[in-house]
């Protein structure tokens, strides 16, 4: 593929919901456009971005996937985006890649919340969008309805660049405004408007004129002047509109049939904005498609390829991305060697001289740079402002299956987290277990299975454990006398101590009481080593106690027997003593919870949340949504990301953190100490 100037380049981001026919456009694209000589089907996993594995047994897509081509003197880089909420953080570094957004609705379904949550992103960005209204060809589709949903939601800026020509069984092409042409078949056969559908294509045309009109002094003159506005004006008017956000315009067909397709492109390739259209502002500057500037460039991916090693995705923004050459990572303050950089195609890799600004490419084996990162001049630093990713809502304790997977799970979980940040990655300080956190069990599950076939390491999955602890109600005295006779040298010790609680959040405290020597100074440091020791195994279901006092009260030594280890082993036994004596109790982990739900699904929430033991703390309006303040058990929230998305059908969202422990109610604390117990006698077998 030769290069193009940016004027000529379109960067198109696609997103929406699941199953919506994202993949199946592009790939329908890449057909019309000549790029590939089979149209690919995603059921046969033949698709071109749909290459991955995990992506061909799921039969949806799971990555990012650049697929470029070429229509009409322009470049076109397609990136088709997941539409699965757990895979959110591909959406995100997709969008960074593009100058429009180009969001796919089915017109059976409507709109759906992967389509809010689509449109929500493009506004993050204030990226230009538009829709194509997919599957006209199914059953109950339904433009007129569709296009109304868009507008209830987004408001009269969405207005019909296309209409189609019947539709379900009888689709048979598209109508375009613009040029007042059809569009036949799956070759795109430029026709005569079809009379029955002249009326209406005459009323959206000139709801589209007048759209485009807006967008410019003179036009709207022009227009409300009753003059007729050339084909060139109401191009460049609607392509104003575009890029100012004015105008969404809608588009319509059906990917798998190719109706609409070469329509499509034509539009993509005329009216959608170029890089040199959008600046991207950077510190109050603005940063302009120039070939002759200094490099800037902007890192959307990472992938890990176990044979090509680290692969990294950028969109350059100045300057040009040169083979064999250096650039200087502004993130990290280092310099990276620049080996062979490649346009990408799927999994497909054509090696090039340089990636021209505006264009997207690839470059393999980069040591310091991270998703997010800026690639620039070291002479002309530049810092983009990284990419914001979801925060994790459910989170998963891996273990690996064979002595051979825990050689080499470490590096494998950490070399996936790099390829998608949207994971966090930790070892749990509480209970030992590392800790791999996303947006949803499938994203975990998708994590592991991608550690599986590209670094042949094994692990699974399994909820974490619940950090409980244990503490004291009372206060108590307990003594315990250590003694052993071997022959030669014995042991011996008596300690007596005093246990009581203390404040919740305090930890825990020692302190000497002992007076005259009882017990000699050499031996104190051992005593509260003993303290700390006993203190890391409960005596309820063997959880650390935290937030209680032990105060050495008395104790006697042996002139020739006593010693270090003797005053620790006594101390031990004297604290369990005493904290059995003080009423102990069980302490559970309490979160602090912020919920986000629609209005009409507050009913199901709150209810939801009383039979979690949860503690509703304040609800704040914002337009549809209400957000929930709560607090409630660790215990019973780990599954809340799938209760949420079931109660909401997938529009809620929450943020989870940790607040401070609670003492556990008596029926609960009981199953948990049992199960403990059965834990260590299954142990024991």
């Amino acid at each position: 593929m030769k290069e193009y100037p940016p004027e000529k380049i379109r960067n198109v981001t696609i997103i929406g919901h699941g199953s919506t026919g994202k993949t199946s456009l592009a790939e329908a694209m890449l057909f019309a456009s000549g790029a590939t000589t089979r149209l690919g089907r995603v059921e046969d996993g033949t698709t071109v971005s749909d290459w991955d594995p995990d992506e061909q047994k799921r039969g949806f897509s799971v990555n990012l996937s650049v697929v470029p081509s070429e229509w009409n003197g322009h470049k076109l880089n397609v990136v088709d985006a997941p539409g699965y909420a757990d895979f959110m953080g591909e959406v995100k570094c997709a969008l960074r890649a593009a100058d429009l957004a180009l969001i796919v609705v089915c017109g059976a379904s409507g709109v759906q919340v992967g389509t809010e949550f689509a449109w929500q992103f493009a506004d993050e960005l204030s990226l230009p969008r538009a829709v194509f209204i997919n599957r006209m060809d199914r059953e109950n589709a339904d433009f007129n309805g569709t296009l109304e949903q868009l507008r209830s939601n987004w408001g009269q800026k969405c207005v019909p660049l296309q209409i189609p020509i019947g539709s379900q069984q009888e689709l048979k092409g598209v109508v375009d405004l613009l040029t007042m042409k059809a569009y036949v078949g799956d070759k795109g056969e430029q026709q005569e408007v079809p009379p029955e559908l002249a009326d209406e294509a005459n009323a959206q045309r000139e709801k589209l004129i007048e759209a485009a009109a807006e967008t410019d002094d003179a036009l709207i003159e022009k227009y409300l002047g009753g003059e007729e506005l050339t084909q060139e004006e109401l191009t460049n008017g609607i392509r104003a509109g575009i890029r100012s956000g004015s105008i969404v315009p809608v588009l319509t067909g059906s990917a798998t049939k190719m109706f609409g397709v070469h329509a499509l492109l034509g539009a993509i390739s005329e009216m959608f904005p170029s890089p040199l259209d959008l600046p991207v502002k950077t510190n109050g500057d603005a940063i302009k498609a120039d070939a002759s500037a200094p490099l800037i460039a902007l890192v959307f991916k990472t992938a890990a390829d176990p044979y090509v090693g680290r692969l990294t995705y950028f969109r350059v923004l100045s300057g040009a991305f040169k083979a064999d050459s250096q650039a200087w990572n502004a993130n990290r303050q280092a310099a990276e060697r620049i080996g062979p950089v490649y346009h990408m195609s799927g999994k497909t890799q054509q090696q090039v001289s340089q990636v021209t600004v505006g264009d997207i490419g690839a470059v393999a084996k980069l040591t310091e740079t991270q998703t997010g990162d800026t690639l620039c001049a070291k002479e002309k630093p530049v810092t983009l402002p990284s990419i914001s990713f979801p925060e994790p809502a459910f989170s998963a304790a891996i273990t690996p299956k064979t002595k051979a997977d825990l050689d080499k799970m470490g590096s494998a979980l950490h070399r996936i987290v790099e390829e998608d940040p949207s994971l966090h990655l930790e070892r749990s300080p509480d209970t030992g277990e590392t800790i791999l956190s996303g947006l949803g069990d499938s994203h975990v599950e998708v994590a592991l299975e991608k550690i599986r076939h590209k670094f042949s390491v094994d692990l699974e999955m399994t909820m974490p454990r619940v950090p409980y602890r244990e503490t004291v109600h009372g206060t108590a005295t307990a003594e315990y006398t250590h003694k052993k006779q071997t022959g030669g040298h014995g042991q011996f010790a008596r300690v007596e101590v005093s246990v009581e609680p203390l404040p919740r959040g305090t930890g825990h405290e020692f302190e000497n009481k002992t007076v005259g020597g009882a017990v000699p100074k050499q031996y104190v440091s051992s005593v509260e080593k003993g303290v700390l020791e006993a203190m890391q195994e409960g005596v309820l279901a063997r959880y650390p106690m935290i937030d209680m006092k032990v105060m050495l009260v008395d104790g006697k030594e042996h002139p020739v027997d006593s010693s270090d280890i003797a005053f620790k082993i006594a101390t031990v036994q004297a604290v369990k003593q005493g904290a059995q004596d003080a009423h102990p109790v069980l302490l559970e982990p309490i979160m602090n919870m912020k919920i986000t739900v629609p209005e009409a699904n507050m009913g199901e929430i709150i209810s939801d949340l009383n039979g979690k033991r949860a503690r509703v703390q304040g609800m704040t309006p914002t337009g549809s949504m209400t957000t929930v303040e709560a607090q409630a058990p660790m215990a019973e929230v780990q599954h809340y990301s799938a209760d949420i998305r079931s109660m909401t059908q997938g529009r809620g969202h929450f943020m989870m953190s940790f607040s401070h422990y609670e003492e556990v109610p008596a029926h609960a604390a009981q199953k948990v100490i049992e199960a403990a117990e059965q834990k260590r006698e299954a142990a024991k077998a």
